[in-house]
């Protein structure tokens, strides 16, 4: 059955991730904001399956796309089984198959045949796994099909797994069976792969078992487990193992799903069988139908890890292929092949010497040249590490096995050997990345591609330390803008380490923060954010249709919400006539950051609302409203306005706080803001000890980056009390108080000049400024009297007057028609109702009305003025109507009240009252919650004193009183008197109700003249309540008091501080006079506002608009005391006792590895002087050696007594690493490579493995039996004819020109061996044509187009003083490479060769066909081929002769002619004809002209054939 449809992994994103800024991409590359969530519902967070629905649908969906294998037909095995049993061929008794397979078939003669005899069904094992008395950690598991696609199982582990895209792919093989580790080795190896797993987010696939290596990374991943940093995320290890070895295997099978299934491993009764390891976390179980037979998973394993390699992840707009990695642990004959296949195909191995056998085979020898490694040197080598097995070794296989492991040190680049000591290496995780970046930067490409590769692989691993010491070196230089799509991607993956490194190098962040990369950043916040949803509702609330994209002014509409409407939005929205262009094209799997100013997106206008573009401060805020405090942290030390930034960090992590729900997040975000404000005091601190009056201008300099705020502004909205409490907030606040007076005036000599002002003429109080402290007159009553002191003074005794007054005329001058003192305080009421209007109409900052009412309304004090004033009006209603007068009066009574409260408003400028009145506050709230608790009390014990004593009263007012009164007043001890029945008196109460004077008597006999109700409940009911009410709760009310004034006692002062800025800026903003005189400068603003219509042009002392040179200045100062500021921080945190402890620790630990390493360095260095030694007896040995041979040639000495040199050993200490330039030339390794390859291309043909000692033909192989092979072709008349015998081959003449067809070889006669051509390079391991045209040399024609690289000016480039050529190179689109217009690699045919086969005279001179290459023709229009043709043939010829091509045979091969064809005139005609004619016919096929470098990624011979190019023209390669 065919599993549905699955969304291609390549481009599978994580949550949250979108395509690349800058560009209008596909529909669909970005993700819209609005349609990232299916709805807008105020719970942000995903909405998880429950575990049974999550069941339920894995029960659903594996059933129907996984199956499993069964034998359907039992045939009966001649052996038994271990056990004594009657077993099919498939392994299974009888018993274990099912009913169907027991019955007779028609093929029921035939032979067992698992193609016909098994059959996929339904799988019937699969959900979690638990193991049993190994804890209750729960894994996954699954049996599947052999057959199965890969695409399926990655979808399940992906998908119905949950596990996340792995950034790696970590393939650890090696032994099955047990084998002995060294202690330390093992210790290193198994915190080096955890640790390379945990922080790059990597998968390890083994094979599942608990044996051999899956053991040891097993214990690896358990050790992880039971340390500290388990938390920080568990480690994806997937077992592949094969069912039908799997001990107690028939616990895990569960038709509908095992939810747990319980595994028990029983090692000791596991016979030939293995049980899985507790340690993994996945399975994957393979099945074919059989029982016992091993290796069954290992094609599917290889697929799997072929197809997850071949994904994409995508991430930040930055996408990389998964990287895979083999780490090899000892190793039979099978690893040996796995190391094989995994390095023909590219994947990089890791070999862990000192782990045994395979390992140390090829860690022994991976330092030798080609030549050195021999079938002797390999026999050596595994008699050693293989005594057991080395006896069952037969020649063939060791011959096999040398030339494998040739092959596998050939390709060194793909090849680490991990070394213990080596280098410093300590740790396998390094060894493993540097491994994956080493393939990378060894493998070819155009440009700065390798680079950037190696630096997404770091990216993605999150290893910082990989990036500093691999990539940014010397030897590459980075230009800051090749960083910015890597910049991106790690600002979304939260990678600071990476942002810091980046800065490091050259990312300047007014460079980087352009407007699409900041939009691109906003539509990949995280999902969970606050920020994302807020933004989605605003989304929501646009009237756009269809859905509108993210723009930036949505983004700062949320940003005001957050910062407050005081602030001016940080980005306009732009008007229909200039919509910005914030989205240009991009590539697919990267984007390229446009260098796009917002000033040329937004073209602004003097209509248009200004705002300045800050990209620090917006990158800033990006990071914030996600709360990445390490993020925020490396901006904000980037940025300028970092005073002001900090502070408004502050308030918008505040203002989220608020609505965030989740409780972790929320302290963060309180604690980051509280951080933000200690830097902002930090930085304030330096700026006022530096320089007093500079910093004053910090606080009240408009911002135009922070939405024409100012840092008090903000400090001030964002409640940071601490920031506000500082002694240079407050030393201005103070400067603002006194207004132009001197602040060391003491306050009588003010109130005095208050009640005189002529008394301002002799001096008696001082000015700050010299010009008023000098003249005389107007300009110092002036100066006086608009003080804000001055002004709270005034009107502070004014409103002492208004107050007696009115306690006056309540108590002694209230008559029933208003007197003059009652109008008096009419009029004055007047002009405190025109002042409040003045407040609320006339506010600093100009407003919209709602916000002014908003504004005013924010004030408690302002509402209680309100309050008053409408109960005073209220008053003076019912006072004007002579029947209401009385309550006219009350009300007038209650409203004196709320007029005094106001007096405590005026006391919070007092430093002594100010805090007490701030503590009395906070008690107001603790009385109301006690009130609560106590309303509790008297209410339950009032109700049932009163149903105990009192029979049916219905007196509602005399209810009250017996119910609640009474028990309030019993607390403060008027206990009742009749409640004991000892003071019982009839005459004190009325017996039916009836005295509305009397309360009702209680429960009495009337008769004996006693009471009724039972005296002992009464009594038992009071005691209790006065013990909770009077012990316990009021000693309650004691406790919070305590506890509320000791709390804000801390802080009063800082409380009291920040509320002084508001009565300062009321009293700032006051009419100097006092009411009632206020009216006359009511009157006067009232002319000037209304009337004449001047704006108000009163000094603002808290904004404060600066100059551009000055405010320049003013903040390159800021940042210069802040860089001082980070720099003390930094050292005050290494001086902290914890910090210091921490760092002798490591430097402990540092010392300690040093040592051990000197050790291990030591027996190395011990071991390299040895191997120096040796060969420098060796070098010795040959000098002797030669002088033997010369003498004895010359005639000196005889043949006796010659010496017998002994054959120079193999050294064994040299480094597989070193690099290819400083290796000499392996003249053993001349051979050809690419024609011994053991697999022949597109085909199943395995050739005879060959080593490099046993090619030339002369060289005796006794056992060499190589298999033919000549490929069937449709055109076989223009093919020699297929046969591995001589006589289909005797009618051809070799070594001379037949007809048409020349097969004469470059290289002179070649020899033929029955009947066959013999290959003059040697053995290839392969007989036959294999998949060439004929026998014999095969010849082809090889262009090499050239021209002179140049620049714009038209002058040719240089580099390294020589001139730079292009080159003409075609791909097609199958390929990874690119080649030369002349052999395509990989076709049926050698492309290149000529449609027909050239002229034998044209063969013959050995000229350049006539006929062009098939390739050439696909890219050149016909009517140019002649041409062309004519260019060919005055080319120079660069190279003619053998080509190691892998399609060659023994009898078989491919020779060339390559012709350089080189412009070096840009003008050349010939050059403009060629552009012109340039045209591919085949849309799988690409044409360019590619840079010539040593790095370009040509086909190997190619690169050889293009190197000889640039040769004959001096220039560089």
């Amino acid at each position: 059955m065919e599993p549905p449809p699955l969304r291609k992994a390549g481009s599978r994103q994580e949550d949250g991730f979108g395509g690349p800024p800058g560009g209008v991409a596909a529909t669909g590359m970005v993700p819209n904001l609005r349609r990232s969530n299916s709805s807008l519902c105020r719970n942000r967070r995903p909405q998880f399956l429950n575990n049974c629905e999550k069941q339920a649908n894995l029960s659903s969906w594996i059933p129907e796309n996984i199956k499993k294998k069964e034998c359907v037909h039992f045939v009966e095995r001649s052996k038994l089984s271990d056990a004594g049993k009657v077993v099919c061929e498939c392994g299974y008794t009888r018993e274990q198959h099912l009913e169907g397979a027991l019955r007779p078939y028609a093929f029921l003669s035939e032979e067992w045949d698992p193609k016909k005899h098994v059959q996929e069904m339904p799988t019937d094992a699969f959900g979690d796994i638990v193991f049993t008395g190994l804890g209750q950690k729960m894994g996954k598991y699954v049996r599947i099909s052999q057959d199965t696609p890969p695409s399926v199982i990655y979808h399940l582990m992906t998908q119905h797994w949950g596990l996340d895209v792995p950034n790696l792919l970590i393939s650890v093989t090696g032994g099955a069976k047990d084998f002995h580790m060294k202690p330390r080795l093992k210790s290193i190896f198994r915190r080096g792969l955890v640790k390379v797993a945990q922080t790059t987010g990597a998968w390890i696939i083994t094979g599942g078992s608990h044996t051999g290596v899956m053991k040891q990374v097993g214990e690896a991943v358990r050790g992880f487990s039971l340390s500290s940093s388990y938390s920080e995320g568990e480690v994806v290890t997937i077992g592949i193992a094969t069912w039908g070895t799997v001990h107690n295997r028939e616990s895990l099978i569960h038709p509908t799903g095992g939810f747990p299934a319980e595994y028990v491993m029983d090692e000791e009764g596991q016979g030939h069988l293995t049980c899985l390891d507790s340690n993994h976390s996945h399975f994957i179980l393979v099945d074919d139908g059989t029982h016992g037979r091993y290796g069954v998973e290992i094609p599917l394993r290889a697929r799997l890890e072929k197809f997850i390699s071949e994904q994409t992840k995508e991430r930040g707009g930055v996408a990389i292929k998964i990287p895979i990695a083999c780490v090899v642990l000892e190793g039979g004959p099978g690893t040996l092949q796995t190391i094989y296949n995994a390095i023909t195909h590219g994947t990089p191995c890791v070999i862990v010497e000192g782990s045994g056998r395979v390992a140390d085979v090829i860690a022994q020898v991976a330092g030798l040249p080609i030549s050195e490694i021999t079938v002797c040197l390999i026999q050596q080598k595994l008699g050693s590490l293989f005594p057991e097995m080395f006896e069952t070794f037969t020649e063939s296989r060791i011959v096999e096995w040398t030339k494998k492991i040739q092959d596998i040190v050939r390709r060194r680049q793909l090849l680490t050997i991990f070394r213990e000591g080596k280098d410093g290496q300590q740790d396998v995780d390094v060894a493993i990345l540097q491994a994956l970046l080493k393939a990378s930067r060894s493998h070819d490409g155009f440009g700065h591609e390798n680079w950037d590769h190696q630096l997404k692989l770091a990216v993605a691993w999150n290893r910082v330390d990989i990036a500093r010491s691999e990539i940014f070196t010397d030897e590459r230089p980075w230009k800051p803008s090749e960083l910015h799509p890597m910049m991106t991607a790690a600002l979304i993956a939260n990678k600071p380490e990476f942002v810091k490194l980046f800065l490091e190098n050259g990312v300047q962040l007014t460079e980087f923060g352009t407007c699409d990369t900041l939009l691109y950043l906003y539509e990949n916040l995280e999902p969970c954010c606050l920020f994302r949803y807020k933004l989605q509702k605003v989304l929501a609330e646009e009237p756009e249709r269809p859905a509108p994209r993210l723009r930036m002014h949505h983004v700062a509409q949320v940003l005001r919400e957050l910062l407050g409407d005081f602030s001016q939005p940080l980005y306009p929205r732009p008007r229909s006539s200039d919509q910005p262009r914030l989205l240009l094209p991009a590539p697919n799997l990267k984007f390229h950051v446009q260098g796009v100013s917002l000033r040329s997106l937004y073209k602004r206008s003097p209509r248009h609302v200004a705002f300045t573009m800050d990209p620090v401060r917006d990158l800033l805020l990006w990071a914030i409203v996600q709360n990445r405090r390490e993020l925020a942290e490396i901006i904000w030390a980037q940025s300028q306005d970092c005073i002001a930034a900090a502070l408004a960090c502050s308030k918008i992590l505040k203002q989220l706080s608020r609505e965030e729900e989740d409780t972790d997040s929320l302290e963060e975000m309180l604690a980051l803001a509280d951080e933000y404000e200690q830097r902002a005091i930090g930085v304030f601190t330096e700026c006022y000890r530096k320089d007093e009056e500079r910093a004053q201008k910090l606080l009240v300099r408009v911002s135009e980056a922070w939405g024409k705020t100012t840092c008090l502004q903000l400090a001030l909205e964002a409640k940071d009390m601490k920031f506000v409490s500082h002694g240079g907030v407050q030393a201005f606040l103070t400067k603002v108080w006194w207004g132009q007076l001197s602040v060391d005036n003491g306050l009588w000599r003010v109130v005095l000049c208050m009640l005189a002002f002529p008394l301002l003429a002799t001096g008696l109080v001082s000015f700050r400024e010299r010009r008023l402290q000098a003249v005389r007159g107007l300009a110092r009553i002036r100066a006086f009297f608009n003080a804000p002191v001055v002004v709270f003074h005034l009107n502070t005794l004014s409103y002492f007057a208004f107050l007696c007054l009115f306690a006056y005329v309540l108590m002694v001058d209230f008559q029933p028609s208003p007197s003059g003192c009652e109008c008096l305080i009419y009029l004055w009421l007047f002009s405190l109702v025109c002042e409040e209007l003045r407040q609320l109409f006339c506010p600093p900052d100009e407003c919209g009305l709602v916000k002014m009412v908003l504004l005013y309304l924010s004030d408690f004090w302002n509402k209680l003025d309100i309050a008053a004033i409408l109960l005073f009006i209220a008053g003076l209603t019912c006072r004007l109507i002579p029947a209401l007068l009385y309550p006219g009066r009350v009300i007038l009574s209650l409203d004196f009240i709320m007029f005094c409260l106001r007096l405590m408003h005026i006391f919070t400028v007092s430093k002594t009252l100010g805090p007490k009145i701030i503590i009395v506050k906070r008690m107001m709230k603790d009385v109301f919650f006690f009130l609560f608790l106590l309303a509790v009390w008297v209410v339950s014990f009032g109700v049932a004193k009163q149903a105990i004593l009192i029979h049916n009263e219905r007196r509602v007012e005399w209810i009250f009183r017996g119910a609640v009164y009474q028990s309030y007043l019993t607390i403060f001890g008027q206990i009742p008197a009749y409640i004991d029945g000892v003071n019982f008196n009839l005459d004190q109460c009325s017996p039916n109700g009836t005295d509305p004077y009397k309360p009702k008597c209680p429960e009495s006999d009337s008769a004996r003249q006693e009471p009724a109700f039972p005296e002992w409940l009464t009594v038992l009911l009071l005691c209790l309540y006065l013990l909770f009410t009077n012990i316990l709760l009021l000693n309650l009310l004691i406790a919070m008091f305590n506890y509320t004034f000791q709390q804000v006692q801390e802080r009063t002062d800082q409380i009291w501080k920040f509320q002084r800025h508001g009565l300062i800026e009321e009293y700032e903003g006051r009419p100097p006079a006092p009411p009632p005189f206020i009216l006359l400068n009511h009157l006067h603003l009232c002319l000037q506002r209304v009337v004449l219509k001047n704006p108000s042009e009163r000094h603002k002392p808290f904004k404060s608009k600066l100059e551009k040179n000055e405010e320049a200045a003013l903040l390159s100062w800021e940042i210069y005391l802040k860089e001082n500021y980070l720099q003390d921080q930094q050292f005050q945190q290494k001086q902290r006792p914890e910090q210091k402890i921490q760092d002798t620790s490591e430097k402990v630990d540092t010392m300690v590895d040093l040592l051990e390493m000197a050790r291990l360095k030591q027996s190395g260095s011990m071991e390299q002087r040895l191997a120096s030694l040796e060969e420098q007896v060796a070098q010795m040995a040959r000098a002797l050696h030669w002088v033997v041979r010369a003498l004895r040639d010359s005639g000196f000495g005889s043949e006796e007594g010659v010496p017998t040199l002994a054959p120079q050993q193999a050294s064994e200490g040299q480094d597989p690493e070193l690099d290819d330039g400083q290796r000499v030339e392996d003249p053993g390794d001349a051979y050809h490579v690419n024609a011994r390859h053991l697999l022949y291309p597109n085909s199943p043909v395995l050739r005879f493995p060959v080593p490099n000692e046993k090619v030339p033909w002369e060289t005796e192989f006794l056992i060499y039996d190589p298999p033919f092979y000549s490929a069937d072709r449709k055109d076989k008349d223009l093919v020699d004819p297929v046969g591995d015998t001589w006589e289909p081959l005797s009618r051809i003449s070799f070594n001379a020109v037949e007809g048409h067809l020349d097969r004469r070889s470059f290289h002179g006669a070649y020899a033929l061996r029955d009947g066959f051509p013999l290959n003059p390079m040697g053995r290839t391991g392969l007989r036959g044509r294999g998949d060439l045209v004929c026998f014999g040399p095969n010849h082809t024609l090889q262009p090499v187009i050239t021209r002179w690289k140049r620049n714009q000016d038209g002058a040719i480039c240089r580099k390294s003083i020589k001139k730079m050529l292009e080159v003409l190179v075609v791909k097609c689109s199958l390929s990874e490479h690119w080649a030369l217009p002349g052999v395509a690699r990989g076709g049926r045919s050698p492309d290149g060769l000529a449609d027909r086969p050239p002229p034998a005279s044209a063969q013959g001179s050995r000229e350049p066909g006539e006929t062009l290459p098939r390739k050439l023709k696909q890219v050149l229009r016909h009517e140019f081929w002649a041409s062309f043709e004519n260019l060919l043939r005055q080319g120079a010829e660069v190279y003619k002769g053998y080509v190691d091509d892998p399609r060659n045979t023994d009898n078989a091969w491919i020779e060339t002619v390559a012709v350089s064809i080189h412009f070096a005139d840009q003008s050349d005609l010939e050059l403009k004809r060629l552009n012109s004619h340039l045209c591919s016919r085949d849309p799988g096929l690409s044409i360019r002209w590619q840079l010539v470098d040593r790095r370009i990624p040509l086909y190997a011979n190619h690169k050889a054939i293009l190197r000889k190019a640039a040769a004959l023209f001096g220039a560089y390669y």
